[in-house]
């Protein structure tokens, strides 16, 4: 966190010593057992990258390596407008992500913006207004994930990435000389089934297919048990708070006589309805064992009846998702392939925001990837892709070390209740734990608390 936004080049990027497109093109010595019957690729099955996924990550890598002039191909496997299980609560990280690509963000299209974060525990409440900082917007929003993705798919088309949608990856394509990621299998599916297998070649892979990460798993890349894991659930109630202008966090989730580390959380949409949700760490002695489907109605239970949270005013199933946190699963680049979003564990341990990360690794990983293309060798080339997990490092690691530690604090019951009892009550500390929770600070200089996060993660090892 020596720095909290990508420049446009690293200076392990820039030794001008690069390499020419086709030494990363892998040409036809890029196969793979297994091949027999799998059509031969044709102009449209190839492109410099194949990124697979268009969820936040996958999109905003195609629409910086697509605006760079790449040729950029995106698989999804599903179709848009497309269900994703999420708070749909953007910080002002977020914000200045989308701002940096150029989406629009009109009010009346559906953006609804929010002053800062309402946080309720403890006996107590206060609402805490997001910091206006030169590196950040003093604004949150929300948006729906139903068409939160769509939009920024379509964006990175506009850019000119090409975009597939309902095409199923099965598999990586690997190049049995090198070892080197050179395409993957895939099935579209045509209506009357899943399609044949087909192959798709590429220079590069971005693997930007989330939590479970197939193709991470398919070449050996696991998750780490030890980084923290999140589980949440939500819905959506139609509700009088549908336009708040605050985010709000409940700190008070018990199970039974323990108080959980995690929290409860309501986010007005703006469109008659509210997201409503619970999430939880896996620090917790519960995790694993709690139904937490029941956590969220006992939670919402308690709620005053005249804001609506009822089983008649409930407009969407109940759904679970994990988080996965804090570069639980690496390396971040392995043998042309690179991992981005929640396949390589972005979300962040201290509030479980995962957007705002997904966006930014998307594009930390398309400029070192426009930096590979410039070589002149392909040792440079691989100097350049090589330096995509140390760069996350600098820009993260010790502030996910951080992270990891206070989220073990938290699973310990007294202190969650400690902190939540005393905390909630004094402004300042509350001000400071927004800073250090939304990792919201200025990247330098700032007030004494900025410069103390930053000197804390510098400090903190980036493991």
């Amino acid at each position: 966190m020596t720095e909290q936004y990508p420049p446009a080049s690293h200076p392990d990027q820039t030794d001008g010593d690069g390499a020419g497109r086709d030494s990363l093109a892998g040409g036809p010595r890029a196969v793979r057992k297994g091949l027999v019957g799998v059509p031969a690729a044709k102009p449209s099955d190839t492109a410099d990258v194949i990124i697979v996924g268009a969820g936040p990550s996958g999109s905003t890598t195609a629409y910086y390596l697509a605006s760079a002039g790449l040729d950029v191909l995106v698989l999804e496997k599903t179709s848009f407008p497309r269900e994703k299980v999420c708070g749909d609560g953007l910080t002002p990280r977020a914000i200045r992500a989308l701002t940096a690509m150029g989406v629009p963000m009109p009010e009346d299209d559906g953006w609804l913006r929010n002053r800062g974060l309402r946080i309720i525990g403890g006996g107590g409440r206060i609402e805490l207004d997001w910091p206006d900082l030169s590196a950040f917007p003093g604004y949150g929003a929300v948006r729906t994930r139903t068409d939160f993705d769509q939009i920024l798919a379509r964006h990175a088309e506009k850019a000119g990435a090409r975009l597939l949608e309902n095409v199923t990856v099965t598999g990586p394509i690997v190049d049995e000389r090198t070892g080197r990621v050179t395409g993957v299998l895939a099935r579209q599916a045509d209506g009357a089934g899943p399609g044949r297998e087909r192959a798709f070649n590429a220079r590069l892979v971005v693997a930007a297919d989330g939590n479970s990460s197939r193709l991470s798993v398919a070449m050996g890349l696991h998750k780490r048990e030890d980084r923290p894991l999140g589980v949440a659930v939500r819905t959506y109630y139609t509700s009088p708070r549908h336009d708040d202008n605050y985010l709000e966090a409940w700190l008070d989730l018990w199970d039974g006589k323990q108080l959980l580390p995690g929290y409860g959380w309501i986010f007005g949409m703006g469109d008659g309805t509210s997201n409503v949700g619970v999430g939880m760490l896996n620090t917790s002695d519960s995790f694993g064992h709690v139904d937490y489907r029941a956590l969220l109605r006992r939670w919402i239970g308690a709620m005053p009846a005249e804001w609506g949270f009822t089983e008649e005013n409930r407009t969407q199933p109940v759904r679970g998702a994990a988080l996965p946190m804090g570069f639980n699963r690496t390396p971040h680049y392995t043998r042309g392939m690179l991992l981005v979003g929640d396949a390589a564990g972005m979300v962040n341990p201290f509030n479980g925001e995962g957007i705002a990360y997904a966006m930014e690794s998307g594009e930390i990983a398309a400029r070192t990837i426009v930096q590979a293309f410039g070589r002149l060798t392909t040792a440079g080339a691989e100097r350049a892709l090589q330096s995509y997990p140390t760069v996350l490092k600098d820009y993260y690691g010790g502030y996910y070390t951080l992270g990891r530690i206070f989220v073990k604090m938290i699973g310990n019951p007294t202190f969650m209740k400690n902190a939540t009892r005393h905390g909630i009550k004094r402004p300042a500390v509350m001000r400071m734990t927004l800073k250090l929770l939304g990792n919201l600070t200025e990247p330098r200089g700032g007030d004494a608390v900025d410069r103390m996060i930053h000197a804390l993660s510098k400090i903190t090892p980036a493991a």
